[in-house]
């Protein structure tokens, strides 16, 4: 399952690089797995961070 979309990674990469002053405009094609699966664990680690505190919601506190 994606959690990222394409579109959204690709036009924070080119806002942030311009803010910095860095020329990076693209991405390759393993990023997108990569940054996929970062995501996927601190969803996973904000789960059980919130099951310990016995909750049913998430919120940004679990981060």
């Amino acid at each position: 399952m994606g959690l990222v979309v394409k579109t959204n990674i690709s036009a924070a990469v080119k806002e942030i690089s311009r803010q910095k002053g860095y020329s990076i405009n693209n991405i390759a094609d393993d990023f997108l797995p990569a940054i996929n699966a970062k995501v996927k664990k601190v969803v996973e680690e904000a789960i059980e961070r919130a099951r310990a505190n016995n909750r049913r919601t998430l919120m940004g506190r679990d981060l």
